[in-house]
């Protein structure tokens, strides 16, 4: 076919999704007073038994009516700088110890979409070549990788690049799941928990509970590990496997500058999932006296898409043309060309795994504890809701509460 039939016939095919009524906003779609956002490609579970992803990504409302990713071609949303000066990280040194990262699924550009991140804001090299970045299945094998999939890319790529931004000399473990399944996550899991030199697990997903997650919980019970989960994406409502007791849940914050002490100040995040366990017990560190079992979360970092962190990553259906950055904007092609401001307790999850990995403290951490008895170390978050069940579960207030938890980093030395 000549050339210019094939520009024809696409461009042809273009206008009648432009303007064909199939093609409303995608599920997961959101819009409110936190701005426009949309779900990974991951972040609805496909069947019975699987996990989703915990991101979301600035959005804007295409001309063709859907919600569609809003990716630029400079940095955007909140970047390393400024990450280390909200939570006051500057000069903290992670000295090589390792973050593992836990996803489903292969992202092939994970590796080479690092370096774009790293070099363009002036982090130094990760590579496999210089022994700072490792990808492995959920055995711990080099090859054969599972599956790629665009969803879990945008994911991986907003792990590897929060690691990098809050602890930037953490060397970087990503273990892949073959399936987003609660058997093969957890599986990954303990590989990346027993992996020599890795201190921290971040898991920036997340499902309900039931009697397969309670089985599951095993795989998480690694002490001397910090071992991270996001709380949710959908408001008031509990996630596994943030809600075991083996792991710190993460809750979500909205982070903006301000003309205070501090230069920032934060809120709950609407969106940030917390609650009371219906399958797991109370730890012995937690004394909030309105629910039984486990409360969710422990402590939180920023994860308001509206307030987000910049992310880079190029794998999509459609390749690197300007044809496909317009499919992209458009909502007509998945994944992302380029840089995005992405959202979600999948990015506070990693932030406050590599915070863990900063302090260097987590020889004595048994299970999500530490941060109890070192509270006064930590930014109280106390405005703010992501529902309306009427108390701390759903309200940020003085102290403990569910959707922030006992706060977010101040240094390192609630971790």
């Amino acid at each position: 076919m000549h050339p210019r039939q094939r520009s024809a016939i696409i461009l042809s095919a273009l206008v009648t999704l432009l303007f064909s009524p199939l093609f409303a906003s995608p599920a997961g779609a959101v819009t409110g007073n936190t701005g426009l956002s949309v779900g990974f490609g991951c972040a609805t579970a496909q069947h019975a038994g699987a996990l989703h992803c915990l991101g979301r990504i600035r959005a804007h409302r295409a001309n063709n009516g859907r919600i569609a990713p809003l990716t630029v071609s400079a940095p955007t949303g909140l970047l390393p700088a400024d990450l280390q000066a909200a939570y006051k990280l500057s000069g903290a040194h992670g000295d090589g110890r390792t973050v593992a990262i836990v996803d489903a699924q292969d992202a092939p550009t994970a590796e080479a979409d690092l370096g774009v991140y790293r070099s363009k804001l002036g982090l130094p090299p990760c590579t496999t070549a210089n022994g700072c970045f490792k990808k492995v299945d959920q055995n711990g094998a080099t090859s054969p990788l599972p599956a790629a999939d665009y969803g879990w890319a945008e994911e991986i790529s907003l792990d590897l690049d929060m690691v990098s931004a809050i602890c930037p000399d953490c060397h970087i473990l990503l273990v892949e799941a073959d399936t987003p399944d609660t058997t093969q996550l957890a599986t990954a899991v303990n590989t990346a928990a027993t992996t020599p030199g890795v201190v921290a697990v971040s898991n920036s997903y997340g499902g309900g509970e039931d009697a397969t997650t309670t089985a599951a919980d095993a795989s998480f019970d690694h002490p001397g590990v910090a071992i991270t989960a996001s709380s949710g994406d959908s408001g008031f409502g509990v996630s596994w496997p943030a809600s075991s007791r083996f792991v710190t849940a993460v809750g979500g914050t909205t982070l903006k500058t301000a003309n205070n002490a501090r230069g920032w100040t934060e809120t709950a995040w609407s969106g940030a999932g917390s609650g009371c366990s219906t399958n797991e017990a109370k730890p012995s560190w937690q004394s909030d006296a309105g629910c039984a079992m486990r409360s969710i979360a422990d402590v939180s970092a920023v994860a308001d898409p509206a307030t987000g962190v910049g992310v880079y990553d190029t794998y999509n259906s459609c390749g690197t043309s300007a044809l496909c950055d317009l499919l992209i904007s458009l909502g007509l092609a998945q994944g992302l060309d380029g840089w995005a401001a992405v959202g979600g307790t999948s990015a506070s999850s990693p932030i406050i795994a590599s915070v863990y990995a900063l302090a260097g403290n987590t020889a004595s951490t048994v299970y999500g504890s530490y941060p109890y008895g070192h509270a006064s170390e930590l930014f109280d978050v106390t405005t703010g809701s992501n529902g309306n069940c009427g108390n701390y579960q759903c309200v940020a207030g003085s102290g403990y509460d569910g959707p922030t938890g006992l706060g977010t980093p101040n240094g390192t030395g609630g971790f």
